[in-house]
């Protein structure tokens, strides 16, 4: 007897994406004196080692987070910078505290579920296979003992985190883990002892400054003017460098935001808040200077409004989108496009190769005229368990290629500034079902269709509002049978749902006169008015010996 199938998971219903409403440009700062330079490291410095002894103070557990003790932690610091510092290094302090909580709790359930899936794994018998979404034991007793002691060690760490987690205490780097352990691996980073002692002290200085509605050019720590004048309020053990009034120091270089500078220069003229962060790349040995502020949010376009014209159907892959134009009535329209992009390499790399794949999307989206294109909301959290996929790398390393994250927040970006919705549907069966249903049909001998163009057909089809099949059953009275039809006799997940049948007292089905069973897979063995089935096999009569 066939075993029953898995039952499909409920489909989230699509939704259309919120715009982001932080906006973020940058400049470089040219032309600095040896001067300006100094002041920058001179300031980054102290105030580096301010910020971390205020997160030290402020990550140790059982340390009392209140308002009453943030005004102390800021009176404290003002007497070493100003009021104005003060308030961003705590600032930035209770920012990073926050991101580090996020992720203790994020390390916590990824433990829970490497423990649930080992011991799932170990209660099954050396060698037995997996079920359907489950692994099966392990392959020898060799494993079965290893994976044993990784259990106790999770056990381990799991209790440390939950123990942090009680008492507030987060463990926070400075200037990243990363670069940390790249000190112990100088040769294998290719890195020089002074050359990773310059990144791993700009890493960890501290120049940015939130702003301030109200105040002259919407900040008073960082100042940048219409002109593009960047004026600093140096800390009180520094004033002595100052070069302009009040504690103040003017670079001598100017900034010009290309990007997005009308916008900016529209929020420095009415005196709106606008962030500043100063930073300097070490390898290429720029300085930049980086203007944040945040937008009011905007109502979505309504998802029946991005329907109107049709969409794009976008699927997400570790090396290109695979991307299908579809008409309102869910209707493929042209040729599969591909977007490649190459995520090997170094970070900058992989972000640009990203970015200009985006482009390139939206580029022939806006050519095109759609108003909305659909993607998926993947998220490979459930996945990417090494416990669940321990031996096969390459699956792991495929889902961690994917930048699902990356692709969610570059595009949501990219597509506001061309005017483009983002519809977000349910990642549930998409590739399986595309491929059942589109790559056969649109497969020719002048376009060749692949799994992923037929998935793109598919993520559209869904945020449409349309079935992912091509066709489904009549109306009910259009029906055979009259007012019923076999499909009502079995759920479409039910395995063996065309297979034999028992009749209603128990007994078995009665077979035809070919010898098979009475099943919906033959329908010749139906006796029912008019076939064939009913008569007996059709024979033509012999010809009369008298012609």
């Amino acid at each position: 007897m066939n075993k029953a199938r898995k039952p499909l998971r409920p489909v989230r219903d699509p939704f259309v994406v919120q715009e982001a409403t932080g906006v973020a440009i940058r400049d470089r700062l040219k032309d600095l004196t040896p001067q300006d330079e100094k002041v920058l490291r001179l300031m980054g410095a102290h105030l580096g080692s301010l910020a971390a002894a205020d997160l030290a103070r402020y990550s140790r557990a059982d340390f009392e987070r209140t308002n009453r003790s943030w005004a102390a932690r800021k009176q404290d610091l003002t007497g070493q910078s100003s009021s104005r510092w003060a308030g961003s290094l705590t600032k930035g302090t209770h920012d990073q505290y926050a991101l580090a909580r996020r992720g203790q709790f994020a390390y916590r359930d990824k433990l829970a579920d490497g423990i649930r899936m080992l011991m799932h794994r170990l209660s099954l018998p050396v060698g037995e296979k997996g079920a359907t979404g489950k692994p099966g034991g392990y392959r020898s007793k060799n494993e079965w003992f290893c994976k044993s002691r990784r259990l106790h060690i999770l056990k381990a760490r799991l209790a440390a985190v939950e123990e942090d987690i009680a008492t507030g205490r987060v463990h926070v780097v400075r200037g990243g883990k990363r670069l940390a352990n790249n000190r112990h691996n100088l040769t294998t980073a290719q890195l020089t002892e002074t050359g990773w002692r310059e990144r791993w002290e700009a890493a960890r200085w501290f120049l940015s400054a939130d702003g301030e509605s109200g105040k002259r050019f919407g900040n008073e720590t960082i100042r940048v003017a219409l002109d593009g004048e960047v004026s600093i309020k140096l800390p009180k053990p520094l004033e002595y460098l100052a070069n302009a009034p009040r504690g103040r120091y003017v670079l001598s270089a100017r900034v010009t935001f290309r990007h997005r500078g009308e916008e900016w220069a529209d929020r420095t003229a009415h005196n709106r808040a606008v962030a500043y962060a100063i930073h300097l790349d070490v390898l290429k040995g720029r300085w930049y200077l980086t203007a944040s502020w945040k937008r009011p949010a905007v109502q979505a376009v309504p998802l029946q409004a991005a329907r109107a014209d049709g969409l794009i159907g976008v699927d997400t892959n570790a090396d290109h989108f695979a991307a299908y134009r579809l008409d309102k009535h869910g209707n493929p329209v042209g040729d599969p496009q591909r977007f490649t992009y190459d995520l090997t390499g170094s970070a900058d790399h992989r972000d640009a190769q990203l970015r200009h794949a985006l482009s390139r999307l939206l580029r022939w989206a806006t050519r095109i005229g759609v108003t909305a294109i659909a993607i998926e909301d993947l998220d490979f959290c459930d996945g990417k368990t090494r416990e669940k996929f321990g031996r096969n790398k390459r699956f792991r390393q495929l889902i961690h290629g994917i930048p699902t994250g990356k692709v969610r927040a570059r595009l949501v970006n990219m597509a506001a500034e061309h005017g483009l919705a983002l519809v977000a549907v349910d990642p549930a069966y998409t590739s399986k079902w595309g491929a059942a249903h589109w790559k056969a049909p649109l497969t020719s001998s002048k376009r060749v269709m692949t799994r992923h163009d037929a998935a793109g057909i598919a993520i559209g089809r869904r945020a449409l509002g349309h079935p992912i099949r091509r066709r489904t059953k009549p109306p009910r009275t259009h029906q055979s049978d009259g007012g019923g039809h076999r499909n009502v006799q079995a759920d479409r997940g039910t395995r063996g749902r065309e297979g034999l049948r028992r009749t209603r007292n128990g007994a078995s089905p009665q077979r035809a006169a070919t010898g098979r069973a009475v099943t919906a897979e033959n329908q010749r063995a139906q006796h029912r008015s008019g076939h064939a089935a009913e008569h007996g096999a059709w024979q033509q009569d012999s010809l009369p010996l008298s012609l």
